[in-house]
């Protein structure tokens, strides 16, 4: 694993793409400050500042995409839930990569993928971790409800620690994931799943659709029952 520490940068998978030629497999890039981060869908990142985590992992596992590649993100939902739970709490996954705690998310995770006509240069997988926050900052937030790990655990968490500790998480098991897929983690993903069985409304790009959360398919889609019918969702946010 080789490391890249940055004191400021707009977004580390902005960097990480403009820069991908450079990282080998592997690498991680860590920004102290980050001041444009994105989440899904170009929204954008709001983010507390210094003693937060920002980071990227930059991924090369072959020079072609793979659909399973796609499910990185739920890979590392479930590991950031198991790197939680160390610290005793309860957190849970909203599809398809939410991680809350409470009902409130303390991270947003970014997969983008950099292609050179067909051949794969690598992925950039982001992750943005709330580590250190005030109430004020949290409650400030109207769009959704979000919290911040000091905030649950009535004292600062080490950054570095927190960093090493995920990145150690995420690598002990990516070759076991490259090999089989979602399936690797279906069992971990669905037990931290608070979406299913609950009616829920679905943004996919410009429309929403809704229908009772049924199951999560072994690709990780989401099955949703409306009027009977059941359709499958590959993309999306439930609202």
């Amino acid at each position: 694993m080789n490391k890249v520490y940055l004191e400021e940068v707009d977004s580390t998978n902005l960097y990480a793409k403009q820069n991908i030629a450079d990282f080998q497999d592997g690498t991680i890039i860590h920004a102290l400050s980050q001041t444009s981060g994105r989440g899904r869908f170009e929204r954008k990142w709001i983010d507390f500042g210094k003693g937060n985590l920002f980071l990227t992992f930059v991924l090369k596992p072959s020079s072609d995409f793979k659909s399973l590649y796609s499910n990185l993100t739920q890979y590392l939902s479930v590991k950031l839930c198991k790197l939680l739970e160390n610290e005793g709490l309860t957190p849970q996954i909203k599809w398809p990569n939410d991680v809350l705690i409470n009902g409130k998310k303390i991270a947003g995770i970014l997969s983008e993928t950099v292609m050179s006509g067909s051949a794969l240069k690598g992925i950039v997988l982001g992750i943005g971790v709330n580590l250190s926050a005030s109430e004020d900052q949290v409650s400030a937030i109207k769009e959704r409800k979000v919290t911040a790990l000091n905030l649950e655990l009535n004292k600062t968490p080490d950054l570095e620690l927190f960093r090493d500790n995920l990145c150690f998480e995420f690598f002990k098991d990516y070759n076991n994931f490259l090999s089989k897929g979602f399936i690797f983690i279906k069992d971990d993903y669905i037990s931290r799943a608070c979406f299913l069985n609950k009616k829920v409304c679905v943004k996919v790009f410009n429309k929403e659709v809704s229908g009772e959360a049924v199951d999560v398919t072994d690709n990780g889609e989401l099955v949703l029952l409306s009027n009977g019918e059941k359709s499958v969702l590959t993309i999306g946010d439930i609202l």
